[in-house]
């Protein structure tokens, strides 16, 4: 049964956010226009991911010898990193980019007169 968690102009201005749904909680995200949402659960150990902080992912530069030169950011890729140990998910695939076996369970959300609505 969907569960209205608010707003869609709410989550698009705070980029992230942790809602109730029921008796769990997701994280939504706002992502190159669209919400995404994430059971806010973590696969290695259930810690709450979704409370992690966003970064870019960190790339690393190789020379034609394909050594390692130098580190950057992707200029659009983000990670979420899970605060309990770390585990690094893609925001907007849910996988561990080092393991993408390991993934978030998603949460199918929709839009109905701007209102959001959270599937379990």
């Amino acid at each position: 049964m969907p569960v209205n968690i608010g707003k869609a102009s709410d989550f698009e201005t705070a980029g992230k956010k942790v809602v109730a749904v029921g008796d769990k909680e997701a994280g939504i995200f706002a992502v190159d226009g669209r919400l995404i949402g994430w059971l806010n659960e973590c696969p290695h150990m259930g810690g709450p991911v979704c409370q992690g902080k966003l970064f870019a992912r960190v790339v690393e530069p190789l020379d034609a010898e394909r050594r390692s030169w130098a580190q950057a950011h992707h200029p659009s890729d983000q990670n979420i990193v899970c605060p309990w140990h770390g585990v690094e998910f893609d925001v907007r695939t849910g996988k561990v980019p080092a393991n993408p076996r390991m993934h978030l369970k998603a949460i199918r959300l929709e839009v109905v007169d701007g209102d959001v609505y959270a599937h379990l």
